[in-house]
């Protein structure tokens, strides 16, 4: 774990690999229980099977907004046990994002107490003032915290920071040594590394990386919080070949891999149900339930309640059965 004033040269060595953003798995009447023994199962798949270098807990795929606090620090526990004991140098990255500073402060605070290595703090989903608020946010965190922290700048927020507005937060808060950009903007993110080039980055826009923006030192070796879980299996790693050829360098070779294997096409076959929900496109989502369905698709445990908690609705069975056909023909399971 790196202090605050250790954040930034942390993380230009530490954050690289492919990072999964777990679900929770619930069980019980209406999903109000966390089935543990399927998360566990998870981490172990990720870490173990599967030999991912970072997790990514308690964010939006794992429903935040839908979880109480002493779940939220229980969940990012089991992470640390599971993950740590089958790879001690895992990178374990906590999102203590909270309409209120008090509770992300609280979720942070422990998150540093627990042995996580970084904290991202998304963009308050409510009442933010644009940057100012942002800052006064991040500062009363930073103040009260001796942990690596990040920015995690999403659309789900309902307010995206600009890049100056971005680059003013980190040019004030040292502890601030990455930004997770998930709000497919290139262009700002261009912009942002321009202004703050110190700041580990990560564009949700994978497209980037094929455009050699790694050669230029714009984004970081690293996909900071994806479902790569999702995308192969021990048996076929496809992802993770893919992305090795694309952090060698070797991006003609990458994107001939991308073709031939599958995995363009799996990302045009499955569809937007993962980030939106049809009845408000217009709105980004972490669609939890097309997550979790997708994993059980694969074989992995979600619980026996296995959809999102209120207010996510019910994955529809056209979803279902899209997701079932892409995998399908990607090959990840049998036809």
């Amino acid at each position: 774990m790196a202090s605050a004033g250790e954040a930034r040269e942390w993380a230009s060595a530490a954050l690289r690999g492919i990072g999964d953003s777990l679900y929770t798995p619930f069980c019980g009447v209406d999903g109000d229980d966390i089935d543990w023994d399927a998360y566990r199962t998870l981490v172990r798949y990720c870490v173990g099977d599967l030999g991912h270098q970072m997790l990514w807990c308690t964010s939006g795929l794992a429903e935040f907004w839908a979880l109480t606090i002493s779940e939220r620090k229980r969940l990012l526990e089991v992470a640390i046990e599971e993950g740590r004991r089958l790879n001690p140098h895992v990178v374990v990255q906590a999102c203590t994002a909270a309409t209120s500073a008090k509770d992300c402060l609280e979720l942070t605070q422990h998150a540093q107490q627990a042995g996580a290595d970084i904290v991202y703090i998304q963009t308050p989903m409510m009442e933010a003032h644009a940057g100012e608020g942002v800052l006064r946010f991040f500062s009363y965190i930073a103040d009260r915290t001796d942990i690596a922290l990040g920015m995690f700048n999403s659309p789900s927020s309902g307010y995206v920071l600009t890049p100056v507005e971005g680059a003013r937060i980190a040019e004030e808060i040292p502890a601030i040594c990455a930004t997770k950009e998930g709000a497919f903007r290139p262009a700002a993110s261009r912009r942002l590394h321009e202004l703050a080039p110190y700041l580990a980055l990560w564009e949700c826009d994978t497209t980037v990386y094929r455009a050699g923006w790694l050669r230029e030192g714009i984004v970081c070796p690293a996909q900071l919080g994806t479902a790569g879980y999702l995308y192969e299996t021990p048996r076929r790693r496809i992802f993770t070949e893919y992305w090795g050829l694309v952090y060698a360098d070797r991006l003609i070779e990458a994107m001939d891999f991308a073709r031939e294997s599958g995995l363009d096409q799996f990302g045009l076959d499955i569809g937007s149900w993962f980030t939106c929900y049809p009845g408000r496109a217009d709105y980004f989502t972490h669609w939890a339930g097309a997550f979790k369905y997708a994993a059980s698709v694969l074989g992995l445990p979600v619980g026996d309640y296995p959809h999102s908690r209120p207010p996510q609705a019910i994955l529809p069975d056209a979803a279902k059965a899209q997701i079932q056909a892409a995998y399908r023909k990607l090959g990840l399971i049998d036809a």
